[in-house]
This record gives structure tokens, C-alpha cells and sequence, in this order.
């Protein structure tokens, strides 16, 4: 069984869940861009002016180094906090620490919830985020793959709005809607699910989950991360082709995507970016949920009364 919640003041939650949201961006985002690449092929060897680099996961992550600087890998880097991550994980947190044991599992004060009661507040948590998500992920991913496209089509994260606005309206940036909620319920789920079972496993006997060291947060963090993406990298790749592909390429939504990447590609392009996602997810989430809890016990030894 898992710890018995205990009710946080909403407010530290927005702030150390922003705070955790903003230490996953800046770990992350280098190899979320690496990830759009792998995924969408559009790392083509013309890109990276070298015939001795070979096409794979070491090309698409050190060609933009080599020829267009770091500054390539942080393509999108600002929509993901404006727009995206801080937004979702403030939200998102905040639903899962406070609601848990307040109105989304169960009215008992003193009930000690289960792990699987855990993973449907998560998922609830997933669905919170999916409006403000989607529109971030949409503009995020154009803005990532442009660079590999040899055109400069968006200047930024306002103008790539405006113009999927002008081209389509409402719809054109919340594109992917129903594939982002696909992505996130689940891997939610999983993951709050999963951090909460590994901070019970690595308290020591005696001990209490909130005296957890540094180091065991991190682990934790870090292999819920990758729980949470074995579950979300499906759904993630179609959303990824979806929202990047010509209008009307796909009418029927992932349906199309889906059967053109079997077809085309076999089962395992629904894998597609397997060993950055991975890469990626143990230093990206360990930063996130280190932070989340630094940041919430610094609010609670500055603010005990709030």
C-alpha cells in the first residue's frame, strides 16, 4: 500500500510543480529535439554536410552540434516552458498531490490508497493537461524538425501560432488532440503510479518518505520516467507524424498514420526514437521530480504556515 497523502497547500504545489516542470525542460529538451529527428527521418546526410557520418541515432545528435551549433538542440526549447511543460507539470502535479486524497480517489482522511488507486488519479491528471498540452506539443514538434527541412518557414514560437491560426483555424493548432490524450492517460498513470512504489521502496526502515536523500529521489524519479515512456512512445510516434504532416495528408486522423507506418515501416516504427526517448528519460525526470521536491521543501521550511 502507499502512503497516506497528506494535504498540501495548493499554492506550493503550482510553484514547486512549476519548478519541476521548468528542470525537466532544460535536461531534456536537447535530446526531446534528437527524439523528433530519429522519429520523423528528416535528419537527411545533406543536412550535416559530411558523407563519414552514417545515418543513426549518433548523426542526428551530433550533426546539428557540428554544423549549426547548440542553439539546435534548444529549437522549441521556449514554447515547451511557455506553453507546454511548465503549465502541464504545475497543472499536473498539482492535481495528483492534492486531489489524491481529496476528491479524486476517495473522501477518507485517514485512507491509505493503493497503488492501483494511485495510477487512476494520474491518469486523471493526464486528461487535466490535455488542453493545454496538445497546442504545445503541436508547435513544439514544428518548430523542432524545421531546421532538418532546409526551409525556415516559423521565425518562432508566436509566428508558428499565427500561422497555423491563419491556415486552420482553431483546429490546426490543437491538431493531435485525441492522440496527446492517447499518449498522456496512461503514461500518467504509470507514471505517478510507479515514482510513488519506488519512494516506498527505497525509504529506509524507519524512516519516513519525506527525509528520502537527494540521490533516491533522483533514482526514482529517473525510473519513473522510463516507465512512464515504455508506455507513452506508441502513441507518442503517431502523434509526433500527425502533427507534423501536411494538412489533409491523414483523414482519418492516427488511423491513416497508424497503417502507413505498419505498411511501410513494420511494428517496430511504432518504436521509432526508442534509444533517445530512453536517453532521455532517466536525467530528464529525475531532474523534474528532484526539483518538484527541493523546491517543496524549501516552501515548506520559507512558508510553514501556508
Amino acid at each position: 500500500m502507499a502512503d497516506q497523502p497528506k494535504r498540501i497547500s495548493p499554492l506550493k504545489n503550482l510553484l514547486a510543480g512549476g519548478f519541476g516542470g521548468v528542470c525537466l525542460v532544460f535536461v531534456g529538451h536537447p535530446l526531446d529535439t534528437v527524439k523528433a529527428r530519429a522519429r520523423l527521418q528528416t535528419a537527411s546526410p545533406s543536412l550535416y554536410r559530411c558523407p563519414l557520418l552514417v545515418p543513426g541515432l549518433f548523426n542526428i545528435y551530433t550533426g546539428p552540434w557540428l554544423y549549426q551549433g547548440c542553439r539546435s538542440y534548444f529549437r522549441g526549447n521556449t514554447v515547451a516552458v511557455a506553453t507546454g511543460t511548465e503549465p502541464v507539470f504545475l497543472f499536473c502535479l498539482f492535481k495528483f498531490q492534492v486531489n489524491v486524497g481529496v476528491n479524486l480517489v476517495n473522501q477518507q482522511p485517514n485512507h491509505n490508497y493503493s497503488y492501483p488507486q494511485l495510477f487512476v488519479a494520474g491518469m486523471l491528471s493526464g486528461v487535466f493537461t490535455t488542453g493545454i498540452m496538445t497546442p504545445g506539443e503541436r508547435i513544439k514538434c514544428l518548430l523542432q524538425i524545421q531546421a532538418s527541412s532546409g526551409e525556415t518557414k516559423y521565425t518562432g514560437t508566436l509566428d508558428c501560432a499565427k500561422k497555423l491560426y491563419q491556415e486552420s483555424g482553431i483546429r490546426g493548432i490543437y491538431k493531435g488532440t485525441l492522440l496527446t490524450l492517447m499518449r498522456d492517460v496512461p503514461a500518467s498513470g504509470m507514471y505517478f503510479m510507479t515514482y510513488e512504489w519506488l519512494k516506498n521502496i527505497f525509504t529506509p526502515e524507519g524512516k519516513r518518505v519525506s527525509e528520502l536523500s537527494a540521490p533516491r529521489i533522483l533514482l526514482a524519479g529517473g525510473i519513473a520516467g522510463i516507465f512512464n515512456w515504455a508506455v507513452a512512445i506508441p502513441p507518442d510516434v503517431l502523434k509526433s507524424r500527425f502533427q507534423t504532416a501536411p494538412p489533409g495528408k491523414y483523414p482519418n486522423g492516427f488511423r491513416d498514420v497508424l497503417r502507413e507506418l505498419i505498411r511501410d515501416e513494420g511494428i517496430t516504427s511504432l518504436y521509432k526514437g526508442f534509444n533517445a526517448v530512453m536517453i532521455r528519460a532517466f536525467p530528464a525526470n529525475a531532474a523534474c521530480f528532484l526539483g518538484f521536491e527541493v523546491a517543496m521543501k524549501f516552501l515548506n521550511w520559507a512558508t510553514p504556515n501556508l
